[in-house]
């Protein structure tokens, strides 16, 4: 995918300003694409270029005017066919994975510090990401498909069918089973190199 395609979809649920487009990839859309607000304004510019995305000044109370993006007629018909496009499943590259397999032709127990550190970022990510869920969609720990008393799926607490909002739903439940998952593999790691530890 290409970081105009993010732009698109952002810009679809809700215009804003480059500024605002930033903020939303720091806040949500990074839970499946991330990007600097470098990148998201270099981009934008060439989107505007090219036809793909059409600019309007609004004034603000007491602030500059910010200028405000929206999907152009080409944007829609450049993401519909992205949309329409068969893409490859993800190639797994793990540089942590290859660590600890390389661990064994060293001292295993030299990589707890380093897994530590992997887990503490995947959890801090985990409790972001539960935070958020909380915040979007008035669910958390224990309540709707991420956590459901049932363990199977479900819509939350939001109201009737939305397309929208299940799928930023459904791509945020996403993250949050990969992290579980992360976390669970690395205890699983650090219980194994604790045990090399031990044996030596």
């Amino acid at each position: 995918m290409a970081l105009e395609h993010a732009i698109l979809v952002s810009l679809l649920e809700q215009p804003g300003s480059g500024y605002e487009l930033a903020r939303r990839f720091e806040r949500s859309i990074g839970y499946f694409w991330t990007a600097t607000h470098q990148q998201i304004y270099r981009v934008l510019k060439r989107m505007e270029h090219d036809g793909w995305v059409a600019a309007r000044d609004v004034p603000q109370q007491g602030r500059p005017d910010k200028r405000e993006y929206s999907v152009a007629d080409l944007g829609r018909a450049a993401l519909s066919s992205w949309l329409h496009d068969p893409i490859e499943p993800e190639s797994v590259r793990h540089d942590l994975a290859v660590k600890i397999r390389g661990a064994a032709f060293d001292d295993p127990a030299g990589l707890i510090h380093e897994v530590e550190r992997h887990r503490e970022t995947h959890r801090d990510r985990l409790a972001h990401y539960l935070a958020g869920e909380t915040r979007d969609f008035g669910t958390g720990p224990g309540t709707g498909p991420s956590g459901g008393p049932d363990g199977g799926p479900g819509h939350g607490s939001y109201g009737p069918a939305d397309a929208e909002r299940e799928l930023q739903h459904v791509v945020l439940r996403g993250g949050i089973a990969y992290e579980r998952m992360m976390i669970a593999w690395l205890d699983d790691v650090l219980a194994t190199l604790h045990r090399f530890r031990a044996e030596r």
